[in-house]
């Protein structure tokens, strides 16, 4: 009989992978509330499955897949089989992945663009888990670091393409830049959605369905996840829980506590003492 999986997420560090996360977890009820990655998310589905809303569909990632989220893109999360599932995680930074990339192509190339759909490939979900295991377990740095490398030049190699140019912004789109300004200059300040619609001259329910629209999230949630974003800085450079909370305009340590399990599975605490 197959087990049911816990709630347990390990998140870590590596020498080999710079500026980046690995997280090593199993899950059964976390849902992940709908959010971003400034790097890349790049799951290996070990065990179970999992679904997840990405890109404007439902996206199912079974055992040996790869859900491949690229940076800044809104994506939740939660179990697809009735025990749960099991993944190992790397969150490789975009500089690092179109470094690698261009070194493969031989001249410097655009941010590399991961398929939409979970990547179906044994081959490289094989490679990706066993470097994955190799960097938890401190393996010699050469074999890791080959892995490692090996790995994800067959990833970009097979499944990469240059990200595709922005659309160009139109009205609505520099009104919706202007409110994410707005939100982003200062974390911390409390203003209404009456506030935040009147700097592009449109009421507040039609500053919140545009935003909504054209961003995938309303204009709160947008920020709490900046929060969330900006506050992951925070926690490497080992500030305070307490203190993160209260820069990024968090109400208190419960609230950021909440909103950063939501998001990442694990509380700031136990994530930052990886």
């Amino acid at each position: 009989m197959e087990r049911v999986f816990r709630d347990t997420a390990v998140y870590w560090r590596s020498p080999l992978l710079p500026d980046a996360e690995l997280l090593t977890a199993e899950y059964y009820g976390q849902e992940f509330a709908p959010h971003w990655h400034d790097s890349y998310s790049i799951p290996v589905i070990r065990a179970g499955a999992q679904t997840y809303r990405y890109r404007g569909g439902k996206r199912l990632a079974a055992v040996g897949s790869i859900a491949a989220i690229n940076p800044g893109e809104i994506h939740t999360g939660e179990r697809a089989s009735e025990h749960g599932w099991a993944y190992r995680a790397f969150y490789p930074s975009v500089e690092w992945m179109r470094g690698l990339a261009s070194d493969i192509a031989g001249r410097r190339v655009d941010v590399p663009w991961l398929p939409d759909d979970a990547i179906i490939d044994p081959e490289t979900a094989d490679m990706l888990a066993a470097a994955h295991r190799m960097l938890e377990e401190g393996a010699d740095l050469l074999d890791a670091d080959t892995a490692l490398t090996t790995a994800f030049a067959l990833l970009l190699s097979r499944h990469a393409r240059e990200r595709p140019q922005p659309q160009r912004l139109l009205g609505d789109g520099v009104r919706v830049a202007r409110m994410q300004a707005r939100m982003a200059e200062d974390l911390a300040q409390a203003f209404t959605l009456t506030e935040l619609a009147s700097t592009v001259g449109l009421s507040p329910f039609h500053a919140a369905r545009l935003f909504s629209a054209a961003v995938g999230m309303p204009p709160h949630a947008w920020r709490n996840q900046l929060r969330l974003n900006r506050a992951l800085a925070m926690l490497r450079r080992g500030a305070p829980v307490a203190e993160v909370a209260a820069a990024t305009g968090f109400a208190d340590q419960s609230h950021f506590t909440r909103h950063f399990k939501r998001a990442y599975g694990a509380s700031p605490g136990h994530w930052q003492s990886a």
